[in-house]
């Protein structure tokens, strides 16, 4: 990459990371990208799944064609960087480096606008929304792969604590699927000094809590994956008064279908357990988000042919994460990969969410060559 273009990519992050916007509100963010858009001479559509983007670049006759991805939404995270372009909306961050893959993006933009070696079309698709949100739905709901009918779609995410600038491919699995729990345990309310007379959801909770960690341990093939984690604990407004209600929130993850399944079962059979034990009503509703994360195997190996070209160390030894992402929902339309993209060493607070990471400049000539270089392979494979 010319060091120009460096330059100007690490200013377009830098302005993206000070002016971070939640999902479903990225409207100056698509805006700008619009602008970046119309200096390289790139058309494009917008207002597609929400405030998302989605430019086209044809060369030559050859009749493939390649998606590209990137997602442009800010966490609602307060920033503790000290950073000159930190963050100038409070509460709001690019706490996961969406600000770095939107600017790796253009750069390969501008990359294959320059390069004339190659024939067909890329689709560059900057996502909105895609923290929880729905993102990626609403845009394949928008018709992106009618639209736009593209054969094979590729993506990054940048990795904290992986080398800088290294390429992860996965073979198979990359992302895990969750989905929100939520459960709600009515009681009966009374005073606490005659607790005879209520029904103590507070008491059934804790049994609850405890129970639930046995789905993972006891109930999950211990080869399998799994999370069911309880993170919020809500009930009672007195001291010496029994609540008449509690409600409990949390998440889980799993890399298989059939441990999602198992994992709703017994989630239902123990919540039913403890309803009986204490006489309360426990109500479990589960919302189901992104689905797994999962690279075709062909356009992983275009995706480890095109980090050897950009002429980085490519990793293929790394186990998938539990963390989500909805790149899913493009995968369930269409072959692709998702890589990781290494941001260097791994400081406390510094990780994906945390109040002092930033997305690493450094990366970004590796992280805009290998997707102008992946829309390039993919295109001469076909």
């Amino acid at each position: 990459m010319p060091p120009e273009l460096h330059q100007k990519l690490t200013q377009w992050r830098r302005h993206l990371h000070a002016h971070p916007e939640l999902g479903l509100h990225e409207k100056a963010t698509s805006a700008f990208v619009q602008e970046k858009l119309t200096e390289l001479g790139i058309p494009f559509e917008a207002g597609i799944g929400g405030h998302g983007v989605v430019a086209t670049l044809t060369r030559g006759s050859a009749q493939g064609r390649v998606g590209l991805r990137a997602d442009m939404d800010a966490l609602p995270i307060t920033e503790d960087t000290g950073l000159p372009y930190a963050s100038t909306t409070s509460g709001v961050m690019h706490a996961c480096g969406h600000d770095g893959h939107t600017a790796s993006l253009l750069g390969a933009a501008a990359l294959l606008v320059a390069d004339t070696s190659w024939s067909g079309t890329v689709d560059f698709i900057f996502q909105p929304a895609e923290e929880g949100l729905g993102g990626a739905r609403a845009m394949v709901g928008a018709g992106l792969f009618d639209r736009f009918p593209m054969t094979r779609v590729f993506g990054f995410h940048n990795w904290p604590g992986l080398a800088a600038g290294t390429i992860a491919v996965h073979d198979g699995v990359v992302m895990a699927s969750g989905g929100r729990v939520s459960i709600t345990i009515d009681g009966h309310a009374g005073h606490a000094g005659m607790p005879h007379l209520t029904r103590d959801p507070v008491m059934a909770a804790g049994h609850l809590i405890v129970a639930l960690q046995s789905v993972v341990s006891r109930s999950i093939d211990p080869l399998d994956t799994a999370v069911l984690s309880l993170c919020t604990l809500e009930g009672g407004t007195a001291r010496n008064q029994i609540a008449g209600r509690v409600t409990i929130g949390g998440t889980l993850r799993y890399h298989r279908d059939a441990v999602k399944d198992v994992i709703l079962a017994r989630i239902g059979e123990v919540c039913a357990g403890i309803a009986t034990t204490f006489g309360v009503k426990v109500t479990p509703e589960i919302v189901m988000g992104v689905g797994v994360v999962v690279n075709t195997p062909a356009e992983a190996g275009l995706a480890r042919l095109a980090a050897e070209r950009v002429q980085t160390e490519v990793r293929r030894d790394l186990a998938p994460s539990m963390a989500g992402e909805d790149f899913a929902f493009f995968l369930k339309q269409c072959p692709g990969a998702f890589a990781w993209i290494g941001n260097g060493e791994l400081r406390d607070g510094a990780e994906l969410h945390g109040p002092r990471y930033d997305f690493n400049d450094a990366i970004l000539p590796v992280a805009s060559s290998w997707m102008a270089e992946v829309a390039k392979v993919a295109l001469k494979s076909n």
